[in-house]
């Protein structure tokens, strides 16, 4: 099994270079059309994997599908192991789109520029998926020697989803977070953006970068104060930090969401990959568009209860809905998602139509 990850990590590994090196190799505004056409490469490539799922668990490639799954005590068959796949990917996919709302926040009230957001965007993918690895790892652990542990995140997780459902949004401003606060205290943070720098180093040409190409740079009192020499990080490094603590909050909620549906960590890590590395494009798309979607919010915390009771009472759901079971769960999250995205869209039209002067 080995092979199969040392394969799907490399080919990751091809796609980011590809992205960051080729497509985004210099700064710039991500347009919209852009983020479209990416986002339907990743959407795409997400969807399609689970064919090579459905035939690397049924020809056993790389010695996959030959172990019992710890959520449902059987071994996942070509067509099982697909099944899953698919549910972990829409829910992943599903719950990422809040994670979009905080990220817009963070850039906002940080004022980082807009050429700038897909470095922050990418390099915190990229610490995502470790942090995420590391997570998916302990819990397949602990899935695997703790049963029981199932019922906790069970609990977790309906919970989680009526306090999303209930509890009234507080605007908060990432540069009053405590993390902000913290690295204020042990380093230092210049005032204004260096260009594309995470860092810069008082004295040298990168301290005088200006933030936008083509406009001379504004002076910056924290540089000019420090000792030459000395590294000093950049606003845009605390976006970077704000964005991967936002990653591992939401994290804390997704990782036991797929645990519900699966305990194998193959299907596990590349559902999370998959939706994580659509995410980037993904903000591009949709950040203008998020005030839109006021009905998406209760579906997804409908979608963790969902999941929540599934992982609680699977034992009676499986010998009532048989071997439908994980294809009924998949239908109705998608059918939960797609009626919040409708509603939204209905009721944002009738609501402009109702506030449109005759």
């Amino acid at each position: 099994m080995i092979w199969a990850w040392i394969i799907f990590i490399g080919f990751v590994f091809v796609m980011l270079a590809l992205d960051l090196g080729v497509f985004h190799r210099k700064s710039h505004v991500v347009g919209f059309k852009e983020s479209l056409a990416w986002s339907g490469v990743w959407i795409s490539l997400g969807l399609a994997f689970s064919s090579l799922v459905y035939f690397a668990y049924d020809l056993h490639w790389f010695d996959l599908g030959n172990s019992v799954d710890a959520v449902d005590k059987v071994v996942n068959t070509g067509k099982l192991a697909a099944t899953k796949y698919l549910t972990a990917y829409v829910v992943e996919k599903s719950l990422s789109v809040d994670n979009i709302f905080v990220i817009a926040m963070v850039f906002s009230s940080l004022a980082v520029p807009a050429r700038y957001q897909h470095r922050v965007l990418f390099w915190g993918i990229i610490g995502a998926l470790v942090m995420r690895g590391a997570m998916i790892g302990l819990g397949s652990v602990l899935v695997q020697n703790f049963h029981a542990i199932l019922y906790v995140f069970g609990a977790f997780l309906i919970f989680t989803g009526i306090k999303m459902l209930v509890m009234e949004e507080k605007e908060e401003h990432p540069e009053n977070n405590p993390v902000v606060r913290w690295l204020r205290r042990f380093f230092p943070i210049t005032q204004e953006f260096h260009g594309q720098h995470f860092m810069v180093r008082a004295g040298s040409e990168w301290s005088r970068e200006a933030s936008e190409p083509g406009v001379e740079s504004k002076p910056d009192p924290v540089v000019d104060s420090a000792p030459a020499g000395k590294w000093l990080l950049t606003p845009l490094a605390a976006a970077l930090i704000l964005v991967e603590v936002t990653d591992l909050i939401f994290a804390v909620d997704s990782i036991p969401a797929v645990f519900a549906i699966t305990a194998d960590p193959f299907l596990v890590f590349t559902s999370n990959v998959f939706a994580i590395l659509g995410l980037r494009s993904l903000y591009f798309a949709l950040a203008g568009l998020i005030s839109k979607f006021r009905y998406l919010k209760p579906a997804l915390s409908l979608i963790l209860v969902l999941v929540g009771v599934k992982m609680l009472a699977a034992k009676w759901l499986k010998a009532w809905l048989g071997d439908s079971f994980n294809l009924t769960v998949l239908a109705v999250i998608l059918a939960i998602l797609a009626t919040g995205i409708i509603t939204s869209l209905i009721v944002g039209e009738k609501n402009k139509d109702e506030v449109t002067p005759t």
